[in-house]
């Protein structure tokens, strides 16, 4: 969305929280590692007094790093980079500048060189909006329409969740875009850019490592969250699940949650499967998305964290049925408004 209709739905007035900082800009917390080749997901540190954990490394192969952000929630995401000790690619950034910042001294600690490249999975603002820690020195990569969204969206977490202490955000598109596959390389290490169409949402790319066999998914897969398509497609995200699972990766690192195998692809298939289903059924009764998700019975999804989403991927699966286009832009008042509800009348609270 962008700022104007952003803010109509700040005038919600969402009453959200800002997750405590830990103790000031450049805080730091426990690190999580596992040693060079493990694909198992490494555990989080222990929480501090923060209400949420800090965020931690876990080396998924030589070079390569998952930097991951518990709880996993809204505007809580993953990045990684990717380093031959001569040059460093990241992989996304982060909601604040003190959590972008903390990546950027995590790479260092590391003893990886300062990045070069950074590749966004999407325009959302919890995977961009840290762009500008790591500009101009770094080149930022991305879809065609990622660049075209992020632009058009301009300071959208702002808007949503303004009591939220992001710091000083200067937003930074990518300014080297691609339409369906760019191959960069860092040293020895082949990095592939691949478009699925339009899925989480117009411009997704995914990050995949072919030697390593290890994907950085963005959103595309929330792993112990719900999914989320209001600004993509549902049948478009079932369509991405199946080019995942062709590059046949044995590590998946997610947008949001613990790093994971190729198995969580089932549960998301499911889920989308379980939405479009309830999407026919409710509109075919002449019910409302709302209407349809305050019926629904989740069952083995009530388990996923964020469920307000659901009533969200409904109003996209019913536009989909209705003929819209996938990635039409819904409205957003509509959707947000309607997940408030869902949320027990309380607006979803920005966690970074």
């Amino acid at each position: 969305m962008d700022d104007a209709t952003a803010r109509r739905t700040a005038a919600q007035k969402p009453a959200v929280p800002p997750a405590p900082p830990a103790t000031g800009p450049g805080a730091t917390g426990p690190d999580a590692t596992e040693p060079p080749g493990a694909g198992a997901p490494a555990g989080p540190p222990p929480a501090t007094e923060s209400l949420v954990p800090e965020p931690y490394l876990t080396e998924l192969a030589a070079g390569v790093h998952a930097f991951i952000q518990p709880d996993g929630g809204w505007c809580l995401n993953n990045a990684g980079f990717v380093t031959d000790g001569d040059a460093t690619l990241v992989v996304d950034t982060a909601a604040t500048e003190r959590r972008a910042r903390l990546l950027r001294r995590r790479i260092a600690e590391s003893g990886a060189p300062a990045p070069r490249t950074v590749v966004n999975t999407h325009h959302h603002g919890d995977h961009t909006y840290g762009n500008g820690v790591f500009a101009p020195e770094a080149t930022i990569v991305g879809h065609a329409s990622c660049r075209r969204e992020l632009l058009a969206a301009g300071h959208q977490l702002h808007a949503v969740w303004p009591e939220v202490a992001y710091g000083n955000i200067h937003l930074t598109p990518p300014e080297v875009t691609y339409t369906d596959e760019l191959t960069l390389h860092v040293g020895d290490t082949e990095v592939r850019l691949i478009h699925p169409g339009v899925a989480h949402t117009t411009g997704d790319t995914i990050v995949w490592l072919p030697r390593e066999r290890i994907v950085f998914a963005g959103d595309l897969v929330f792993h112990g969250g719900t999914p989320f398509l209001f600004m993509g497609s549902l049948a478009g995200s079932l369509r991405a699940l199946r080019t995942l699972r062709a590059l046949d990766a044995v590590t998946v690192v997610p947008g949001h949650g613990p790093v994971t195998g190729p198995e969580v692809y089932d549960g998301i298939e499911r889920y989308l499967q379980f939405v479009g289903r309830l999407a026919e059924e409710g509109r075919a009764a002449g019910r409302t998305p709302l209407e349809t998700a305050q019926e629904a019975d989740l069952g083995p999804f009530a388990e996923l964290a964020e469920s307000e989403r659901l009533v969200a991927n409904l109003h996209r699966a019913y536009a989909e049925l209705a003929g819209a286009a996938p990635g039409v832009p819904l409205d957003p008042i509509a959707g947000f408004g309607d997940m408030a509800v869902l949320n027990g009348g309380v607006p979803m609270a920005c966690h970074a």
